[in-house]
Parts: structure tokens; sequence; C-alpha cells
């Protein structure tokens, strides 16, 4: 009966010395939608699917994340690394294996935020046909900003 309990004793002590990894894992979900929907998603400057999506990250990692629909303007953000609360079990228990391990694998991270909702805003950043590109530019006027001339049309 003795060895019994030192046997699950040691079982879970080496199941419980890397927390943050067994529970959270290394890559995390993170969806993905947008209003008008079907904009492309681009993660790391790479193609991955159109909205809404969702995809499996990995953690020890930041990702930068671009949103493109013709005729919006680009939507753009960063998911950031944030510290995920059961690498503390580590702590606790005395997993040092798991204060290794998680690091390691990322799973001491949170991705932040987990899901992201682009509100496209109308305005063509770009268009093209296939063969030409067309670019079209919006200011927005500051009314701090002091008038130094006037753009006139030309006679032809």
């Amino acid at each position: 009966m003795r060895n019994k309990l030192i046997t699950c004793s040691l079982a879970l002590t080496l199941l419980m010395s890397s927390c943050a990894t067994i529970v959270s894992g290394s890559r995390q979900n993170v969806k993905f939608s947008s209003n008008p929907s079907t904009a492309t998603i681009f993660i790391d400057e790479v193609e991955v699917g159109k909205t809404p999506f969702e995809i499996k990250l990995a953690r020890k990692s930041e990702h930068s994340v671009m949103i493109k629909l013709e005729g919006y303007q680009t939507y753009q953000t960063k998911l950031t690394k944030k510290f995920n609360g059961w690498f503390v079990g580590n702590i606790l228990i005395g997993g040092l294996i798991g204060i290794i391990i998680d690091p390691i694998t990322g799973a001491i991270y949170n991705l932040s935020p987990d899901e992201i909702n682009a509100q496209m805003n109308k305005g063509t950043a770009f268009k093209s046909n296939g063969k030409d590109v067309y670019v079209a530019v919006a200011l927005n006027i500051d009314p701090n900003w002091k008038k130094v001339g006037q753009l006139q049309e030309a006679n032809n």
C-alpha cells in the first residue's frame, strides 16, 4: 500500500511539473471576424484565410495581423504575449521540470487579444484590375493646420 502511495505521488508530481504546458498547451486559438466579412487575413505577412476564421497560433511569439478587403482601409494590429497564470502552479507544486519546459514551449504566455473583430472603414486604400493598380489618398483635415496654398485645375 505504501509503494502505491509513493508511486501515485511521484506520478502526480511529474504530471503537474509543467502546469501551463499541460493545461494551456503551446498553441492558442485566436478568432478573427470582420464587418463586412470575407476580408483576407494576413498573419506575419502570410495569408491564412478569410473572415470569419479561427487558427491556432504559437504562444511563444508575438504576431502581426493585417486584415484587408478591397474598397476598405487595411486593419492592422498585433497579438502580444501576456503572462499565463498556470505557470505559477510549477512554483506552488515544485515542478522544476515545468519551470524549464513552459518557457521553452511558450505555454508561459497567453496571446492577447484572443478574438479580433475588425470594423472595416470605407475608403479605398488600393484597387487593382489585374494589370493596373489604383491608389486613392484621403486626407482628414485638421482644423489646427495653417492653409499655405490651394491646388488649381490646369487649363489644357
